[in-house]
């Protein structure tokens, strides 16, 4: 019998949010392969699942004795070109999470239309914690015990978090030695300029997400916004990535009002001059603590009110807990997953447009191709080059994502049909066919990436 007293009943807590990052990329593949009913249900299957999972343990003699280090690569598609992808040092690298981050690539590249797959790599550390000869061994350890797994024409490397180009003169060193009498300058991008590198690869990120903000708003993305002039921005992590944005942003007219990086956050309602920032941080080791700013918290950082939010650290930062109080007209990804799906329904709702972190942050594996292109041809190409291709790449892939935005929207009665029709011959997961959805920009740039990656997979035939 229930109680008629409502205090004598509590609230059951709301489900935890499922913050498992491969969970994730699989629920986003899921949403938008439901837009596309024509694939069949072993293509649906094969374009999620990676090629292949490589775990390695191996000891490393440090300052402080021996120690255990693990570390993985996925290869998560070569349909389109050898799989591409960073490798990143940090305590919480996980299987789950470079299965998650090399499906990311497979359909960044195919976003920016480069020809490339997916991949992605780390090992299970905190470089902070360890000395540079240290980080140097790790990085010739993991190298090694990958051998051929990573190759010119295989799978190709590149900078990710605590990682940068001294880190890719070791992988290039390394594979080198491995490997005598080729030119293996491909293996790996993001290298120093005087070793094979590009120009303009460090600041490519950056440079890329301007270039995408500046597209989308002048595409009527937010209403009232149609430039980053006078825009209030605010930025989460103050890596490369996001120190460079600030950069970039701000030389654009943006007015940087928060930035902030693991220790914390500084705030100025007047805004932040950027390089001064950066150079406070490579002073102290921390933003906080620069100037006359406010200090605050990271999370009370994300819910600032502004014009353009900017999440460049980690995974996971927007979730369901935390997305009723953003307070940004749009939300653009520098990095890697840091807007969950629950958080996406939310601001969706809300009327706040995310520009995923497959469009944003694709700069920097675009540039790698250029490098990669360089590497094969023996060329270095000048630096306003590479910005004008950069450019160029980055505001087509721009109007590609919005026009497939429309496009999907305004066909929604006959993708319905369509998807009730093929119910049964295909189980996507998600509600009923019927009850598609408009899209958000995500699942618009998922659907572009998944029909490009699907298309030469036809193409090509399953061998044998």
């Amino acid at each position: 019998m229930s109680s008629s007293n409502p205090e004598a009943e509590p609230h059951a807590a709301p489900p935890a949010e499922d913050l498992n990052p491969f969970h994730i990329a699989r629920q986003q593949f899921e949403t938008a392969v439901r837009y596309l009913p024509d694939l069949q249900d072993g293509l649906v299957e094969f374009l999620i699942r990676p090629d292949r999972l490589i775990t390695v343990e191996f000891p490393i003699e440090t300052d402080d004795g021996v120690r255990n280090f693990v570390g993985h690569r996925v290869l998560h598609s070569k349909v389109r070109g050898p799989g591409k992808g960073g490798i990143r040092y940090h305590p919480d690298v996980t299987p789950d999470e470079v299965r998650a981050l090399a499906a990311w690539m497979t359909w960044k590249t195919a976003v920016v239309d480069v020809p490339f797959g997916g991949a992605k790599g780390g090992v299970a550390c905190d470089p902070k914690a360890l000395s540079k000869r240290d980080v140097r061994k790790i990085t010739r350890r993991f190298v090694s015990q990958l051998g051929d797994a990573i190759g010119p024409h295989t799978d190709i490397p590149a900078p990710d978090v605590n990682t940068g180009a001294e880190t890719m003169a070791w992988v290039y060193d390394t594979y080198d030695m491995m490997h005598p009498g080729r030119n293996n300058l491909p293996v790996v991008t993001g290298k120093p300029v005087e070793l094979g590198g590009s120009y303009g690869r460090r600041e490519a990120t950056a440079r890329g997400l301007r270039v995408v903000a500046e597209t989308a708003l002048e595409k009527g993305l937010v209403g009232g916004l149609s430039s980053l002039e006078e825009a209030d921005v605010v930025i989460q992590g103050y890596g490369n990535a996001g120190a460079l944005s600030a950069a970039f942003l701000h030389d654009a007219g943006a007015s940087i009002l928060a930035v902030s990086d693991s220790q914390g956050g500084v705030y100025h309602p007047e805004g932040l001059d950027p390089r001064a920032v950066s150079r406070h941080k490579r002073d102290t080791g921390s933003v906080v603590g620069f100037d006359d700013a406010r200090s605050l918290s990271n999370d009370d950082l994300l819910e600032l009110s502004c014009d353009v939010l900017i999440p460049a650290a980690l995974e996971n930062q927007i979730r369901a807990d935390n997305a009723p109080q953003i307070q940004a007209r749009v939300v653009i990804e520098a990095a890697n997953g840091p807007t969950t799906p629950d958080a996406d329904r939310i601001l969706q709702e809300r009327g706040i447009p995310v520009v995923p972190d497959i469009l944003a942050n694709a700069g920097g594996v675009t540039v790698s191709y250029f490098e990669w292109v360089q590497n094969i041809e023996n060329e270095q190409w000048e630096a306003e080059t590479v910005h004008r291709k950069l450019e160029d790449k980055m505001r087509r892939a721009t109007a590609d994502v919005i026009d497939t935005h429309r496009e999907i929207n305004a066909s929604l009665p006959e993708l319905r049909r369509a998807s009730t029709e093929h119910a049964g011959k295909r189980d996507a997961g998600g509600p009923d066919a019927g009850t598609l959805d408009p899209v958000d920009l995500r699942t618009a740039a998922s659907i572009l990436a998944i029909r490009r990656v699907a298309h030469v997979a036809r193409q090509r035939g399953i061998w044998p």
